[in-house]
């Protein structure tokens, strides 16, 4: 394989683009340079570039949508985390009470080396 004069890798008639060359190309889309022109320069498809602008224009789409995480939030994951610890904990102590509720000896336990 040999390394186009972008530094990507190019096999037998197709080219890799890492995701900051396909930015810089759709961002070139986006200022109007023409698809076909530019299909033509960088020998990729324009459906393929198309389909770039479509996926970049999502995401942008999607993360504008998205709240920004606030001190609350982070509040919420620390507790949320925390209950899990505290239930964890807990469930050795619920079999024991089960136990002794169902007036059942209590299983030994094993000493440790």
């Amino acid at each position: 394989m040999d390394r186009n004069k972008e530094g990507g890798l190019v096999g037998k008639g197709s080219q890799r683009f890492s995701a900051r060359r396909k930015v810089e190309i759709v961002l070139r889309l986006l200022r109007g340079e023409d698809v076909e022109l530019l299909s033509r320069e960088l020998n990729v498809t324009a459906a393929r570039l198309s389909k770039w602008r479509e996926q970049f224009l999502q995401s942008g789409q999607a993360a504008l949508k998205k709240r920004p995480q606030d001190a609350r939030d982070l509040e919420i994951a620390r507790l949320q985390q925390k209950l899990g610890e505290v239930t964890m904990d807990n469930e050795p102590l619920q079999k024991k009470i089960e136990h002794l509720e169902d007036g059942r000896p209590l299983p030994r336990r094993r000493l440790r080396r």
